[in-house]
């Protein structure tokens, strides 16, 4: 059996670690070691991690302090994995039983890198409404630049001879440097595929640095400056898109009805028809923007968030 690192860094993270370690323990495919990689936290997330790889020798912890969460995963996949995949998970994430299963079937049809379904959660897993969608064949640059179908790294899955070949992350990015690596992928021309399975519960916090969509957008134009480098230059189009998703983000972690139809406006202004259709992404996502000023934040949450 393909034996898989799960790389995991942590900060911060005593409230959702342990759900998260135990969907690990969960998973049908059972021969995979995980590497904590633990940043300084303040809270019990060191004692809760000693505590689960003191009951299961497939964890070990190790401290990286005060580097962040790429030099944390770097640091894990580079120097310390022994799998010939790498699978990335945030200590707040969720991931189905079948999910490892899964990336090993598909990358064993050539693909060099994958990435599942995701269910956006808020609070209940069990009551996640919200559904990521995977494209059909290889991903291609535009699609990484406009709405990217990986969303987040719990949903990646990598060969780890190329994420070695590739450096990892960039550790100066604090948000988008999982869509900048995922472009230098793309760019090199290495196989992302999408499988169409659901693999992880994914939580929408208003807290995290996910969150921080502003940020994000600025960012963004740093990840697209790697783009360019590959010849692919931002359309108005794929721009519309990722701000449509950026709006859409928005909605489902309860940020404020100002921040999500500052997004809808800008994207509606770059292309109206690239930024509205498909109308059940477009259209639905601008009249709930709209609603969304007459509705308390909480009450926005519960609704988008599930």
């Amino acid at each position: 059996m393909t034996l898989i690192s799960v790389i995991i860094p942590v900060y911060n993270a005593a409230a959702t670690l342990p759900d998260t370690l135990q969907a690990l323990q969960a998973q049908s495919w059972t021969r995979w070691e995980a590497i904590l990689v633990d940043d300084g936290s303040h809270d019990d997330s060191w004692a809760i991690a000693q505590a689960f790889a003191a009951r299961d020798d497939r964890l070990r912890v190790v401290r990286n302090v005060a580097k962040g969460p790429s030099a944390a995963r770097n640091f894990a996949a580079l120097d310390l994995a022994r799998g010939a995949i790498l699978a990335f998970c945030d200590a707040d994430d969720i991931w189905l039983p079948g999910k490892l299963a899964s990336v090993v079937e598909g990358l064993r049809d050539g693909r060099d890198a994958c990435f599942g379904r995701i269910r956006f959660f808020h609070g209940d897993p069990a009551r996640a409404r919200t559904y990521s969608t995977v494209p059909q064949g290889p991903v291609v640059l535009s699609q990484l630049t406009g709405e990217n179908p990986v969303c987040t790294m719990s949903n990646l899955s990598i060969r780890r001879a190329v994420y070695r070949g590739l450096g990892g992350l960039r550790a100066d990015m604090v948000h988008n440097e999982d869509l900048e690596f995922l472009i230098r992928l793309v760019g090199d021309g290495y196989r992302l595929e999408g499988i169409n399975a659901d693999h992880l519960h994914y939580r929408m916090s208003p807290y995290g640095l996910s969150a921080d969509l502003r940020q994000m957008r600025a960012s963004h134009r740093e990840a697209l400056k790697t783009a360019a480098g590959f010849g692919h230059i931002l359309t108005p189009q794929a721009e519309a898109v990722y701000l449509r998703y950026l709006a859409r983000r928005a909605l489902r972690t309860g940020a404020s009805a100002g921040v999500t139809l500052g997004f809808v406006a800008e994207g509606l202004s770059r292309d109206l028809g690239a930024f509205l259709l498909p109308l059940h992404r477009g259209l639905a996502t601008t009249c709930a923007a709209l609603a969304s000023p007459l509705m308390p934040r909480a009450l926005r949450r519960a609704i988008f968030a599930n």
